[in-house]
């Protein structure tokens, strides 16, 4: 079971970078590019539409919004581009991690909020 929940959740974060590196590609419609970007924007995003400190209910959009959105999408893509874009996203999900990177944004996000509240 739980391996099946890993390997649902891989998928579904390589097709959000498939859906991404769809909507840059010329072949794709121009509904499903903005839909694509719209998902993909979501789904990458930190801000929700119920946050997600809110008991059970707060992570309930990333389990219903993002997967029906995303399948929205994976119908209206090109199977070609679809396959080129899993492609690349599979081997961008591959590349090593910056964890330096990391922790400058977090950083520096932390920095704002300080300086936000300290001015507040």
């Amino acid at each position: 079971m739980i391996a099946r929940l890993k390997l649902w959740a891989g998928q579904l974060k390589r097709d959000i970078v498939a859906v991404y590196f769809s909507a840059r590609d010329k072949r794709t419609p121009a509904i499903a590019k903005v839909l694509s970007l719209l998902v993909a924007a979501y789904a990458l995003s930190p801000i929700d539409l119920i946050p997600d400190f809110i008991p059970i209910i707060g992570y309930l959009d990333d389990l219903v919004i993002v997967p029906l959105g995303l399948m929205l999408v994976l119908r209206m893509i090109p199977a070609v581009v679809l396959q080129d874009s899993r492609v690349k996203a599979v081997a961008t999900l591959a590349r090593p991690k910056s964890y330096v990177a990391a922790v400058a944004v977090v950083s520096i996000w932390l920095f704002c909020i300080a300086l936000f509240l300290s001015l507040w």
